[in-house]
């Protein structure tokens, strides 16, 4: 189930989660949290099994685009669509026309098997290269 952690931000779990979406430093999931804390346009939402929080996402609305700013599954729950699920019920729930989400070379092939298109942006870093991944949602008839 598809639920809004942003007043959830202190919890050990979604740092934990922010963490594993973003560089680990302290300082790096710090502002990650700021930016959900202090930008109106973002939006910070949790799947839950059972009760427990395994993934979260982290969003930015545009318009009737979506960017996805974090994207994390916790360990033990990978490989059990719970990535694939978050993505589904946001879109179900958000209903942007377009997601983008950037990514690098370890989670490419992830955002392709659920349905991306996947952009190389080139090494936007020294020695790693960048993806612009992006979904067109299929407009009901």
């Amino acid at each position: 189930m598809l639920v809004s952690i942003k007043d959830r931000i202190n919890d050990v779990i979604v740092q934990e989660l922010i963490g594993y979406s973003t560089l680990p430093e302290e300082s790096h999931i710090q502002a990650a949290l700021a930016m959900y804390k202090n930008n109106d346009s973002t939006e910070l939402l949790g799947f839950e099994d059972e009760g427990q929080l395994v993934a979260l996402i982290g969003i930015e609305q545009d318009g009737n685009k979506v960017m996805i700013k974090h994207l994390a599954v916790l360990p033990e729950n990978r490989e059990k669509g719970y990535g694939r699920g978050i993505i589904s019920e946001m879109i179900s729930s958000v209903q942007p026309e377009t997601v983008i989400a950037e990514t690098d070379e370890e989670a490419v092939d992830f955002y392709r098997n659920v349905g991306f298109v996947v952009y190389s942006l080139g090494e936007k870093y020294p020695g790693v290269e960048r993806f612009r991944c992006v979904f067109e949602t299929e407009e009901e008839e």
